[in-house]
């Protein structure tokens, strides 16, 4: 396996009708001057109340649909972003999800109704992406009976396919340089602070030629498969995120 000098994806969560407008608006800015195409990950039937910051804006649609159409690819982001489920999941990063341990027809029945209120918005949902890193084995099966061949997430330099669906590695939650791999920056508009615009655009300033887009990443990556020393990186790399979760944990308390 030869990892090539870095690429970058950029991912942005959590987006709702709902959800503050200044601060997207600020990250809409950057996607629009620097030409980026975004994975946009996107709650189809929000029952979040920690995501209802703001009244209902019934542009909001409208506007995932231009970005679309712009190049963006739009990810099922789980149904209702309510993570009442303790079950285990595969990654084990929190200790509630929506999905992780829930039944397999729950889950199967949740997708398929994600995925129908996005087409019924005129969206063309590409991918999928967990919230909280949240699903199991049951989860994996379902998604490509649903049609969902792509999934947003692991930590591996490279995309890798593990059974019937394509893992397109999610590892960053904040612009860090790199020089070899993909790497996908995953931003949550609705609780970032002003500095993390702010470090993007002076990451953007630097790298934005090294951003690529998931209808680029399908294509050239499509065909490869982790080796050993790329496995190994994957599980010390998710080692390490568990290790500052659970670090965070504790201070909180």
């Amino acid at each position: 396996m030869i990892l090539k000098p870095a690429q970058y994806l950029l991912r942005f969560d959590d987006l709702c009708p709902t959800m503050p407008r200044e601060r997207w608006s600020q990250f809409r800015a950057l996607i629009e001057e620097f030409r980026i195409r975004p994975i946009l990950a996107v709650i189809p039937d929000n029952q979040d109340r920690s995501l209802e910051s703001a009244s209902y804006d019934p542009g909001f649609w409208d506007e995932m649909r231009a970005m679309e159409a712009a190049g963006a690819a739009v990810a099922v982001h789980g149904y209702r972003h309510v993570c009442a489920s303790s079950g285990e999941s595969l990654l084990g990063i929190h200790r509630h999800s929506e999905f992780a341990g829930v039944d397999a027809g729950m889950q199967r029945e949740w997708i398929r109704k994600g995925i129908v209120i996005l087409r019924e918005h005129g969206l063309n949902p590409r991918l999928w992406a967990g919230p909280r890193h949240g699903f199991d084995a049951n989860t994996l099966r379902a998604l490509p009976d649903e049609g969902m061949e792509y999934i947003s997430d692991g930590f591996a330099r490279i995309p890798f396919r593990r059974g019937a669906v394509m893992w397109i590695p999610q590892q960053l939650w904040s612009p860090v340089p790199k020089t070899k791999g993909l790497w996908t920056i995953c931003i949550h508009p609705c609780t970032a602070r002003a500095s993390e615009v702010d470090r993007l655009r002076w990451f953007l300033k630097g790298h934005w030629p090294q951003f690529t887009s998931f209808d680029h990443v399908v294509t050239e990556f499509r065909e490869q498969a982790p080796g050993l020393q790329e496995r190994i990186y994957e599980r010390v790399a998710l080692w390490c995120v568990h290790r500052r979760h659970e670090r965070a944990r504790r201070r909180r308390g």
